[in-house]
């Protein structure tokens, strides 16, 4: 890969083992076309209640310091590869806000992990990543877990 490839990476991350390697392959691929990186972690809202008692403002404050934490770890690793590096925390639904940012910030290629999960599973579950495949306008990187 030459130098200037791409300017502008993103590593959608959920902090999970499973997203190191999509860490590893985000890192490496802005190391060497000497991209910025940027480090996504979307915090998904929790539900609004008149008998919450509190709980949700303690729920989004730890999801807050999970992003945190997740977006953190993809900080250390690509300073640790001398690689340009920025943190972003949103709230939203997760491919949704992937996709948006990408958007809005001229995100030339995102990279994110995905449980390779089929079938029934994957219908269920929902796949974070396989929507962002669907609605991207630029290229996704999906590496397995």
């Amino acid at each position: 890969m030459r130098e200037g490839t791409y300017k502008k990476i993103m590593v959608a991350t959920d902090g999970s083992e499973l997203c190191k390697k999509a860490v590893e392959a985000g890192v490496e691929i802005s190391r060497l076309s000497g991209a910025k990186l940027y480090a996504v972690y979307v915090i998904v809202p929790t539900t609004h209640s008149a008998r919450d008692f509190g709980w949700e403002k303690a729920a989004m404050e730890h999801f807050r310091n999970e992003g945190e934490k997740a977006t953190g770890f993809v900080e250390d690793a690509a300073k640790a590869a001398g690689v340009e590096v920025e943190s972003v925390l949103i709230e939203g639904q997760p491919a949704e806000k992937i996709v948006e940012f990408a958007e809005q910030n001229d995100i030339e290629m995102i990279v994110m992990g995905s449980l390779g999960k089929t079938g029934l599973d994957r219908f269920l579950l929902g796949s974070v990543a396989e929507n962002v495949v669907r609605h991207a306008k630029t290229p996704v990187l999906v590496v397995r877990g």
